[in-house]
């Protein structure tokens, strides 16, 4: 039998545990759902891919080549371009990337593909960009042009999001304009581009869009006739989710005889051509441009 004082001992003891076994139960903080579950991991790379039915650049058209006798030049507003590429983009702001496009404006290229690389950060309410940009068109190669760029974005969920970005010409030629490596003894270097662009959600998928871009031609290929000229962009998009979206826009450029090309020569009957006719790729076209990121 157990001992009076044994048992009044083992009781003590048994109310003492007990006690701090539910205060230690209280002190510890129960485990967070939420904090169990990891977060999803953004990947650093990113890819995406688009149709659209004309490729424009700063307003002008990038299919300009056209395989008919009579018509040396594409005048319609349909002109297709598959397009894609990859992006990767590291934690501490640094990134790099790829971009190509199908294009037909240099005789014997048919691709053009862009290789850049920058660095990203904050500035107080500023997000800031710099970074290099090749252009290279592997089937032609007097059409590769490189610039350095830079620029600054603000945002408010209110008002919408505002971006300027000023991109200057570092190589021989500015998209063969200036004719250099055909030995014109011509310079495209320095030539340079304003693009001011605005965007806003006004809706949970659709997107309101705005751009109107300047660009400022080196004086030697001014002297060739070219002029400065400003390009827009006025759309908007739709996110379909699942990173899909459709674009629609009207793109273009003003001074469009400065650059108009002659697409058939008309008839030369002693008294001058008649029938005479020419195209220029700064001509306002609407385009529809379907995308997917991965």
């Amino acid at each position: 039998m157990m001992h009076r004082n044994t048992a009044t001992a083992l009781v003590a003891l048994a109310t003492t545990l007990a006690t701090s076994g539910a205060a230690f139960a209280q002190s510890t903080p129960a485990a967070d759902p939420a904090a169990a579950t990891p977060a999803p991991v953004v990947s650093p790379l990113t890819a995406n891919v688009s149709f659209t039915t004309n490729y424009k650049f700063r307003g002008q058209d990038q299919d300009m080549i056209s395989n008919s006798f009579t018509s040396p030049v594409k005048t319609s507003g349909f002109k297709p371009a598959i397009q894609g590429g990859f992006d990767y983009a590291h934690e501490s702001g640094f990134y790099v990337g790829n971009w190509n496009s199908s294009v037909n404006w240099l005789p014997g290229n048919s691709i053009e593909s862009d290789f850049y690389g920058g660095y990203k950060f904050k500035a107080g309410p500023v997000d800031l960009d710099f970074g290099v940009l090749q252009y290279y068109y592997s089937g032609n190669t007097a059409g590769n042009t490189t610039e350095l760029y830079g620029a600054g974005t603000w945002a408010d969920e209110v008002l919408g999001s505002f971006t300027a970005k000023y991109s200057w010409t570092v190589s021989k030629d500015y998209f063969n304009y200036a004719g250099n490596k055909a030995g014109s003894g011509q310079k495209g270097q320095n030539t340079s581009y304003l693009n001011l662009s605005y965007s806003k959600t006004v809706l949970t998928s659709l997107t309101l869009k705005a751009a109107v871009g300047y660009t400022f031609m080196s004086s030697d290929i001014k002297s060739l006739g070219y002029r400065n000229y400003l390009d827009y962009n006025v759309g908007a998009s739709w996110d379909f989710g699942g990173g899909l979206s459709l674009a629609g826009s009207v793109q273009g450029a003003n001074h469009e005889d400065a650059y108009a090309v002659a697409n058939h020569p008309g008839f030369d009957l002693g008294f001058g051509p008649i029938g005479a006719t020419t195209y220029s790729p700064n001509k306002a076209r609407f385009i529809a441009t379907l995308t997917k990121t991965f």
